[in-house]
């Protein structure tokens, strides 16, 4: 085995601050509306969130195979590959979760792993056949959750048209509670298995394993530590989705937390990794606008749009520069 021992365990430390930024940031996709609605109080919110998205983590491997061998062939690469691809996902998670900007955990460890793989070993070793229906996720994925968001709001709309608030909301507080459940747990069959691809194509890379099949510890150590980073929630983020963009009512997040919980379901189904973060944002914008257009704050929409559009590339050259860091503080240690 050409690296040291010490790589694969770095790799997985790596792997469990990755996924802690992960849930820490995308806590908002999962509590925001609940919260900003006040049908819970953000201490319950974060531990029913914590708790389904262990469980979520569990539902299926199918995505985690996807990120495993699905952006570069799991036998190019090596351990500090891995690593570095790592780090460029820390560096902009907990970058943009810091200054309150919801961007895609996905979308940082695709980049991730692209720009520490073309730093490894050149362009041609990315799987292009692999990372076309990634990409195709990236765009329907957000364009769905705002046509699905507004047709159904648009539908609730009618059917409730007739309808007294005294006797729609608590119907709705109580419904909320049941979609805030479903994304909780949808958001763990997504998120948590990329981390779960991460460290078992390092293990498969380091020859530590001979197929893509996830590890049972490897799927526990994944759900355990996205739980855990939902249940801190990033409280900046929390306010940017679910206070700053639209004034929700329960009606209003009950629709988009189940429109965008659907839609990442059915993706982790067919191994497709989407992004929760871009679905429950176009989802709430969706929502939003079949009220109104000026409903939606799209200034501040915006700005989330130009975090999501510099993710990949910002991530990349995040690792790329990780990966000549690395590779030269080893060099340096074997002379």
């Amino acid at each position: 085995m050409s690296e040291p021992g010490w790589v694969i365990i770095l790799v997985v430390v790596l792997a469990i601050i990755f996924d802690f930024t992960n849930g820490w940031n995308d806590a908002a996709n999962a509590i925001a509306t609940v919260v900003s609605t006040r049908v819970l109080t953000p201490l319950q919110a974060v531990l029913l969130a914590g708790i389904l998205n262990v469980a979520g983590a569990f539902y299926s491997t199918a995505v985690a195979k996807t990120i495993g061998k699905g952006i570069v062939d799991p036998t190019a690469v090596t351990q500090l590959t891995v690593a570095a691809a790592l780090v460029g996902g820390i560096v902009w998670n907990g970058g943009m979760t810091l200054i309150g900007m919801p961007v895609s955990a996905s979308h940082a460890l695709i980049g991730g792993l692209m720009g520490a793989a073309i730093a490894h070993g050149g362009v041609g070793i990315l799987n292009f056949t692999g990372l076309k229906p990634i990409f195709a996720a990236m765009v329907i994925s957000p364009v769905l959750g705002l046509v699905l968001g507004l047709l159904f709001m648009g539908g609730l709309g009618w059917l409730f048209f007739r309808a007294s608030p005294t006797w729609a909301n608590p119907l709705f507080r109580r419904l909320q509670i049941v979609s805030v459940s479903f994304m909780a747990f949808s958001h763990g069959t997504g998120d948590a298995q990329k981390v779960m691809g991460v460290i078992t194509l390092a293990l498969v890379s380091g020859g530590y394993l001979q197929t893509m099949e996830v590890p049972w510890w490897v799927i526990l150590v994944a759900a355990v530590t996205m739980g855990l980073g939902t249940a801190v929630g990033g409280w900046r983020v929390v306010k940017t989705l679910g206070l700053q963009m639209l004034k929700l009512q329960p009606v209003h997040g009950f629709a988009a937390e189940t429109t965008a919980a659907m839609i990442i379901i059915g993706a982790s189904d067919m191994g497709v990794p989407v992004s929760t973060t871009h679905t429950i944002t176009t989802s709430i914008m969706g929502v939003g606008a079949a009220q109104r257009l000026s409903a939606v704050r799209w200034g501040l929409s915006l700005k989330i749009l130009y975090a999501w559009l510099f993710t990949l590339p910002g991530a990349g050259l995040a690792a790329y520069l990780a990966y000549q860091a690395l590779h030269l503080g080893m060099a340096l240690a074997g002379g």
